[in-house]
């Protein structure tokens, strides 16, 4: 997007090393970009940090100034691609993963951008598998009696990120990610799919459902997320972090504690994660009021280490243990010091095969 607002040639983004044609701030006419000011108004555009770590992302850091505090902070900011920055005063280092659009509801079939009547909180209860949930445009849940008449439209996604982490908590999801078929004896919500299940959140109409496709969009793009972090934590030399910001209009709405239940990002005090709100906003307005800042940041944007995950060798290890929930190796102890998580569990396929044949056997024969 920087390229194409300055009219630069943006082909070698496409392919590695993802080259930019330009990486230094911008000074130019407010009116050659197309901006409708005072005639002679400039325009500040701020540096790119790496191929997919542009200038937003120096925003983000002018905002947040890790490189002027003593304590590793991650921060991550979410979207289609995310860009993450692990540091401190020493020394910083800057990545992106691709995510993709799952966490803004595309390619999951009850997904919808963040408006009126798209689904934001979910819980369930591990007893009865029952959901309650609440939209966007009311502060009301779904089993209140003032709910009646609510329309629902579709899952935002803090809403899809909330309902796999309460099924996961619910013992619905398993560690790998699996629907757990054999608890269709128990709740009408878990329900045959193909060859796998489903879970059907809202039952009114349109009937939204949590598939297992939708599921591993989700693991797909949060273990990307992951793995990213880690691979900085590791470049930085350290194995954990204690603070974690999350930035963007996404960050700004996702639960702690549900985030870190599926493994989006390590493991941390759920205390310590904490949104930033639009981040890179926030440092635009700061280049844009104060000029000093803009040659801050420019110093700043050199001295950071870039890490390219699409070529480093360690990112698809660390991708494949990040697929589980919340992850396959780590225990996420400091989470789990905060809430209880449910055993280490893997689906059982064979068991998951016979009941759907007893649960489509009778149809046959009635059928025939």
């Amino acid at each position: 997007m920087h390229h194409l607002l300055l009219g630069l040639d943006p082909t070698e983004l496409g392919g590695a090393p993802f080259a930019l044609t330009i990486d230094e701030a911008v000074r130019r006419p407010a009116a050659d970009l197309g901006i409708p000011a005072n005639p002679g108004a400039r325009a500040y555009v701020l540096p790119c940090i790496a191929g997919h770590v542009g200038a937003d992302a120096a925003g983000v850091i002018l905002s947040e100034a890790p490189y002027l505090g003593e304590e590793v902070n991650l921060i991550v900011d979410i979207g289609t691609n995310a860009e993450i920055v692990l540091g401190n005063r020493d020394r910083l280092l800057a990545a992106s993963s691709p995510t993709g659009p799952a966490f803004e509801g595309a390619q999951i079939s009850c997904g919808q951008r963040a408006a009126p009547g798209a689904i934001e909180r979910v819980r369930i209860d591990p007893a009865t598998l029952e959901p309650r949930f609440r939209v966007i445009g009311s502060e009301v849940w779904s089993d209140e009696p003032a709910f009646a008449g609510t329309h629902v439209t579709g899952v935002c996604g803090s809403g899809i990120i909330e309902v796999i982490a309460e099924l996961h908590l619910a013992g619905v999801l398993t560690t790998d990610g699996t629907i757990d078929g054999t608890l269709a004896d128990r709740s009408p919500r878990i329900v045959p799919d193909g060859r796998t299940f489903s879970y059907v959140l809202s039952d009114g109409e349109p009937l939204l459902t949590v598939t297992q496709n939708d599921i591993r969009q989700i693991q797909l793009a949060k273990a990307a997320l992951h793995a990213g972090c880690m691979l900085l934590c590791e470049r930085y030399g350290i194995d954990h972090v204690d603070r974690i910001r999350l930035a963007g209009a996404f960050g700004n709405h996702i639960d702690p504690v549900h985030a870190l239940v599926l493994g989006l990002v390590p493991d941390c005090d759920p205390a310590n994660v904490t949104s930033a709100g639009n981040a890179a906003g926030t440092g635009a307005r700061i280049a844009l009021l104060d000029r000093s800042s803009r040659a801050e940041i420019e110093d700043v944007v050199r001295r950071v280490e870039k890490i390219e995950t699409a070529i480093e060798p360690r990112f698809q290890e660390l991708f494949v243990g990040a697929m589980a929930i919340p992850h396959d190796t780590d225990p996420y102890a400091r989470l789990r010091a905060t809430i209880p998580l449910p055993p280490r569990r893997v689906a059982d396929a064979s068991e998951g095969r016979r009941r759907r044949r007893g649960t489509t056997e009778p149809a046959q024969r009635g059928s025939a």
